[in-house]
């Protein structure tokens, strides 16, 4: 009878929630026709990406660096007092960040590569396909069951 009573709350307050966002969005639609996830993106002009995309490149570089002076820093400072080893380069750092990929993550397998996470995309499928049968936009055009990300704008 409790099981049954929630059910009946949960199921009218996803209706109101589905409601109220559909609302918000035909709203939004009537405000701004060319609202979609990837607007943002395709109204920039070519230029404008050229320039992100070597921002972004820069800034992942500059991560890259950072990371490995990280466990540079940290070996250097740990390892020779805790076991007594020597301490290491830059270059040696990342030597064994890529020993300990190797040894934690398993070589990429002989079947696209994958590193062994097709079973992760599989469960992460399954997971897509649930909630699309319990999605809060139900009459939203723009969100169909191929969408990666349904409720991103």
């Amino acid at each position: 009878m409790m099981d049954e009573i929630k059910d009946e709350i949960k199921g009218e307050i996803r209706k109101g929630i589905r409601e109220e966002l559909q609302k918000d969005w035909e709203k939004e639609k009537k405000r701004n026709p060319h609202c979609d996830a990837d607007s943002w993106w395709e109204e920039r002009r070519m230029g404008m990406k050229v320039f992100l995309g070597v921002l972004m490149g820069i800034g992942f570089l500059i991560l890259g660096f950072l990371f490995g002076w990280v466990v540079m820093l940290l070996w250097n400072w740990l390892m020779p007092d805790i076991f007594g080893l020597g301490e290491v380069t830059y270059w040696q750092a990342w030597g064994l960040l890529i020993l300990s990929s190797i040894l934690f993550k398993g070589f990429p397998s002989g079947n696209g590569g994958d590193g062994g996470k097709r079973g992760d995309r599989r469960r992460k499928k399954e997971l897509r396909k649930m909630m699309d049968s319990e999605s809060v936009f139900p009459d939203r055009p723009d969100i169909t069951k191929e969408s990666p990300e349904p409720g991103k704008n």
